[in-house]
């Protein structure tokens, strides 16, 4: 006896194999805790997708450029602040609660070997689905991502004495404490390149972008994971101590053309004068003085890829005046502003 195998014996066979699994989940027969791990096969597959999609995703769509060694302080500071508790860190173990996640979290001194520098890029700004691995907390910021790229890749060869010295020796009971891991309680920013100087900055300027970080209106996975959790009182307390260190103040000076463009902007291609923003007295961040690498990074960061930005979105000036200043002339615009 044969048994004609029909489109509509087929379609009922598959509506019915789906009614049995909806049955099975809708049952909580299936055991879903953590505790119970997955079975290999479950393993295998998903670590296959996984890595299958993050090759080809990262080939697409991963930048050329995805890693930046210039900024290992800030993204010491967010992998302490943000990463070590899963993952672990050179001389610091993962929280044994984080680690009875299924699966748990990779020891990146081992795992960062198996990745290149596009896939690590491509997983540190989307995350992994199924996984505790999250996106980068804002999407808009690859310069965060690249800096990032730069430190995973260095966890394999890195001591517990070099991590140490990159997350810095805040005491946890002094003044600034969330802060001084990455600005120093000098303010002046470890003299790394990556980080601005705040002593000596605008009070008001300080206040608001701690304020503005908390509440998702300023960009920075890494500010915000601090910001957000400040209170109001301790947002205060740092913009004022800040404020009140020496730093910034510097007299701008050098390049002739970049301090024309400073004092009066380039009028035939509309981008107005840095001055009139930026001068002392103004309600703005000093800019006087200011880490020349940073500024530059910050410019290079707002130019972006996309050719237009809308100007009355909260926070795009600043993008629409960077794609106005020629190339050529962001680095010494940027010494100028350091005085030197």
């Amino acid at each position: 006896m044969t048994i004609r195998i029909t489109w509509l014996r087929a379609i009922l066979t598959l509506v019915l194999l789906g009614a049995a699994g909806m049955l099975f989940a809708w049952s909580g027969v299936m055991n879903l805790a953590a505790s119970s791990g997955h079975w290999k096969i479950t393993d295998w597959f998903l670590h296959w997708a996984m890595r299958s999609s993050v090759r080809t995703h990262a080939a697409f769509t991963s930048p050329d450029d995805p890693a930046d060694a210039r900024g290992l302080v800030s993204a010491a500071g967010h992998f302490a602040n943000s990463c070590a508790v899963c993952h672990g860190a050179p001389g610091v173990k993962p929280s044994p609660v984080m680690q009875a996640a299924t699966p748990p979290a990779p020891d990146l001194a081992v795992n960062a070997k198996e990745w290149t520098d596009k896939q690590l890029f491509w997983i540190l700004q989307h995350g992994v689905k199924y996984t505790g691995m999250p996106a980068w907390g804002v999407q808009d910021r690859p310069d965060e991502v690249r800096r990032m790229v730069a430190f995973v890749r260095r966890l394999p060869g890195m001591t517990p004495a070099q991590y140490k010295a990159l997350v810095g020796e805040a005491n946890p009971a002094a003044p600034l404490a969330q802060c001084a891991g990455c600005h120093g309680s000098d303010g002046r920013g470890r003299n790394a390149p990556d980080m601005p100087i705040l002593g000596g900055q605008s009070q008001e300027a300080l206040l608001a972008a701690l304020q503005g970080y908390a509440s998702g209106t300023r960009s920075s996975a890494v500010m915000q994971q601090v910001a957000m959790r400040m209170t109001p009182a301790e947002m205060r307390d740092a913009a004022r101590a800040y404020a009140a260190m020496p730093g910034l103040g510097a007299t701008p000076s050098g390049d002739a053309a970049a301090a024309r463009i400073f004092e009066e902007g380039l009028p035939a291609i509309q981008l107005p004068a840095c001055a009139s923003c930026h001068a002392p007295g103004k309600p703005y961040p000093v800019l006087a003085g200011q880490r020349a690498s940073y500024i530059a990074q910050r410019l290079r960061h707002w130019r972006g890829d996309d050719t237009v930005v809308d100007a009355r979105k909260s926070h795009a000036t600043m993008p629409v005046i960077a794609r106005r200043i020629p190339e050529e002339m962001i680095d010494p615009l940027a010494r100028y502003l350091a005085g030197r």
